[in-house]
Parts: C-alpha cells; sequence; structure tokens
C-alpha cells in the first residue's frame, strides 16, 4: 500500500449542507413505534424485528457511562433525536443515477473522483441509507461481496447471520445496544479465501441533516488468505443542535487474514461520536486500526482485537486532535486470547486551547495463553497551558512468559525551539505548526497517500488563535 505524509482532512471541507426531502422520516424520539417503523421500511424478517426489540430493551435498561467518561454524554437528549431518515432508494450504480442534491454533496467532498483515481470500490452514505454503491468488476469475479448492509442480510443470510452480532454483542454497552436497535446502513464486505485486493475499498458518511442521528452497522469478512484495505470518512455540517453518531463495527479475520481499517474522521464539532469498533483475529491472522479522530465535541472510540488464534496480531496505530470544547476520549483494546499472539498499540494526542486528551487503553492476557506480547506507547503533547490530557491504562498479565510494556509521556511545545523557529522568519503559529507536523509525522506515513489535503493544513488551521 502506498503512502504519503499527506491525509485529506480539512476542517471546513464538509461544513455545508442541502435542503433535502426525504420520503420515509421515523419522526423524533426513540420508542418501540420507531423501531417497527425502520424495520418495516426494510421489509426484515421478523427475527430482525425482534433483534431490534431487544436491543431497545437493553439500550433503556442501561444507564450513561459517566462514571469512566465525560459528562458532556449528558447534554444528549435521545427524545429530540431522529433516528432515521431516507430518501427512499436504492444504491445507484452510477453516480448519474444518484438524486442531485446527494450527488452535489458527493461531488464537492469529492467521492467520485477518489473512485476514479484509486480505489476499488465506494459505497456513499447519505443520513440512513446508502446512496451509491459500486465496486470493480473483476473483484465481483472473483466473488468478493461489498454492499450495504440491510443488502447484505437479505441477499446473502448464510454468511451475514454468521456473524453479525457475535463479536460485539447487543448488550456491549449503552451504545452498542442502541445502534442494534436502530442500525441503518454501513458496509458489508466479504472477501472469499486467497483473494487479496491489491486497492481499497472505502466507504463515506456524511449526515446531512439537524437533530439526527446516524448508526450504520458494518460487517467485514476476510476469509482464510485473504487481505484488505478498507477507509471510512465521516463529516457533517455544523448546526447549533447536537448530532449523534453511533457505529458499530465488527471485524473477522479468519486464518492467516489480515484486515486494515483506516478511519480519517472530521466531524463538526456539535457531534457527539460514541462508536464501538471490534476484530476477531484467528491463526496467524492480522488486524491493523489506524484511526485518525479530529473534530466532534465527543468521541468514545476504543478500537479493539480479539486475539483469538495462535500467533494472531493485532495492532492501532491513532491520532487524535482536541481543540477548544473538544474532548478526544479514544484509545484501544487487545485481548490476548491464545498462545504466540503479539498487540503494538501507538497513539498519540494533542491538545489544543482548552481542548482534552484522554488515551484509555485495555490489555488482557488471561491465564491459559502464554508468549504473548504486547507493546504500548501513547505520548500526548499540549499547546497551552490550558489544554488537558490523561491516560488511563488497565493491564491484565496472568499466564507464563508473557510481556507487556506500557510507556507514556506528556510534553510541552518547547519555548526554545519556538523562539529558533521564529529567529528565521517563522510566525509563532507557523512553528507550532512545524512541531506538531513533527510530534505526528511517524504515524502519517501509515495513512494512504491518495488523501488529497495535507494534515499539514488542518494543523496550520489549529494553530490560528492557539497561542499567544
Amino acid at each position: 500500500m502506498s503512502t504519503s505524509n499527506q491525509i485529506a482532512v480539512d476542517r471546513e471541507k464538509g461544513n455545508f449542507h442541502f435542503e433535502t426531502d426525504y420520503a420515509y422520516d421515523a419522526g423524533v424520539g426513540l420508542s418501540e413505534d420507531v423501531v417497527k417503523y425502520v424495520s418495516g421500511v426494510k421489509d426484515e424478517e421478523p427475527w430482525l424485528l425482534d433483534f431490534r426489540l431487544k436491543a431497545l430493551a437493553a439500550f433503556e435498561g442501561k444507564p450513561l457511562p459517566t462514571h469512566w467518561a465525560s459528562k458532556d454524554l449528558e447534554n444528549i437528549n435521545f427524545d429530540q433525536i431522529r433516528y432515521y431518515l431516507s430518501k427512499g432508494q436504492k444504491p445507484s450504480r452510477t453516480w448519474e443515477e444518484v438524486p442531485d442534491d446527494v450527488k452535489n454533496t458527493f461531488e464537492r467532498l469529492g467521492i467520485p473522483e477518489q473512485e476514479r483515481k484509486f480505489l476499488a470500490g465506494v459505497e456513499a452514505q447519505f443520513d440512513s441509507e446508502a446512496a451509491y454503491s459500486r465496486m470493480k468488476d473483476d473483484l465481483e469475479e472473483k466473488g468478493v461481496l461489498f454492499m450495504g448492509s440491510t443488502e447484505g442480510l437479505k441477499e446473502y443470510p448464510e454468511v451475514f447471520k454468521k456473524w453479525f452480532g457475535k463479536v460485539i454483542p447487543t448488550s456491549d454497552n449503552k451504545f452498542s445496544a442502541l445502534n442494534s436497535a436502530v442500525f441503518s446502513g454501513g458496509s458489508f464486505i466479504y472477501v472469499p479465501p486467497g483473494v487479496k485486493l491489491e486497492q481499497p475499498l472505502q466507504a463515506y458518511f456524511r449526515i446531512n441533516a439537524e437533530n439526527f442521528g446516524q448508526f450504520e452497522r458494518t460487517l467485514i469478512i476476510a476469509d482464510e488468505g485473504a487481505e484488505i484495505t478498507y477507509m471510512e470518512g465521516c463529516t457533517a455540517p455544523k448546526f447549533e443542535t447536537s448530532t449523534l453518531h453511533s457505529a458499530v463495527v465488527e471485524l473477522v479475520a479468519l486464518k492467516g487474514a489480515k484486515i486494515q481499517y483506516i478511519t480519517v474522521q472530521n466531524w463538526s464539532n456539535n457531534v457527539f461520536n460514541l462508536v464501538t469498533k471490534r476484530a476477531l483475529a484467528e491463526e496467524e491472522a492480522e488486524v491493523r486500526w489506524i484511526d485518525c479522530n479530529i473534530g466532534s465535541r465527543l468521541t468514545m472510540k476504543y478500537p479493539g482485537v480479539i486475539l483469538k488464534g495462535r500467533k494472531a496480531r493485532g495492532e492501532v496505530l491513532s491520532i487524535a486532535l482536541a481543540n477548544d470544547g473538544q474532548h478526544q476520549d479514544t484509545g484501544a483494546k487487545m485481548v490476548h486470547a491464545a498462545s504466540e499472539t503479539t498487540s503494538n498499540v501507538i497513539a498519540k494526542s494533542i491538545s489544543i486551547g482548552k481542548g482534552r486528551s484522554s488515551y484509555r487503553g485495555l490489555v488482557e492476557m488471561p491465564g491459559r495463553p502464554s508468549h504473548c506480547k504486547n507493546n504500548t506507547e501513547c505520548d500526548a503533547l499540549l499547546i497551552n497551558a490550558e489544554s488537558e490530557t490523561d491516560t488511563y491504562p488497565a493491564i491484565t498479565v496472568r499466564g507464563r512468559d508473557n510481556s507487556v510494556q506500557h510507556e507514556a509521556s506528556v510534553s510541552k511545545v518547547s519555548a526554545e525551539q519556538i523562539f529558533y523557529m521564529q529567529q528565521r522568519g517563522m510566525s509563532e503559529p507557523e512553528a507550532m505548526s512545524l512541531c506538531v507536523n513533527g510530534f505526528v509525522n511517524d504515524l502519517i506515513r501509515e495513512f494512504p497517500m491518495e488523501y488529497s489535503v495535507e494534515l499539514k493544513r488542518l494543523i496550520d488551521l489549529e494553530m490560528e488563535g492557539s497561542v499567544g
């Protein structure tokens, strides 16, 4: 996979809004009637409606996790959110067939251009449903499946149902239960044994409506010896009211398979981004989460890997940037359930102004597996005296000959470095940007080069007004 020192993030890129007429609207607030409405619009089988209703009961029975996360969660008013909005169309296979208002949105975001240049396939979701979904013909001939979750459930139930809700149980947490009750959209991917995708597949999730909740559900299965890179991007306009994004992502890497899951999140600062992402890695399989968290009012995201098979490997590489009024509560979870498994976590965070970043990690090695190894590094950079950072590692090691190492550091931008660069003609924000870019540069190289807008430009924007 090709890499570069650039990723496609531009703070204002997604800050626009088109008026849209919806054919289906579940109304405001959450109830059994809303769940039944969503299921009815999708013409689902009775077992799936039963699944949704049980999930709703689980959601209502679980308290908000305010004992360990930001108290900002208390500001979410679930009775004011719209849980399903759709124009009613099926996903188009050509951009020309996409409704004009939706097509204009994705053209402005550059998605059709990215597909033409370097992607093996694209799915573009607009509010609750996919508006466009297509994959290259040669991959279809190899038996690769790439479609929305709704289509996957209907057309390939024997594959989908086997793993649906198995990696992340409905009652795993309050927001996984909420997703299970009202989920709509998301990607379903199956890669047959031995098939290795040379180009990435991409999904783009766009929130367009105000007071809206987006609840996509993604399931990716890489069969024995298969390899896939999947990328997702996310944007939403800035509204005065809060927006909720609560996704569930389940990855299954069977024996010897490799999955690389890349996220570039650029939510507006009114979005509560509360997602659950977890992978299952069988014998000698490998799962990599590469994560960039920028924007949102609050992000709570901890990609995990259950290392179920011998010599399985898991990795999480993440960057989080929190500015004024933002809290990036991110981290990773690694469960070593088999011997000779390895995991690696590298997390870097930047806190600007009154922004707060938190690393929350879990490494667990139960009693039976042996010769397991974990390395965790979490480094934080503070830009201002009022910026905050926290580290909450939880490490449990049992068994024989297991090894864990954890390293954490907090640093501030050096006044001497800034002064040195200013003496050579740089402004203070420019000098700050250079320092921050240097801090995250080793992780930026892991992102695909085809993302067009430089991270440096984003950091330049974030530095404006943050010094002095």
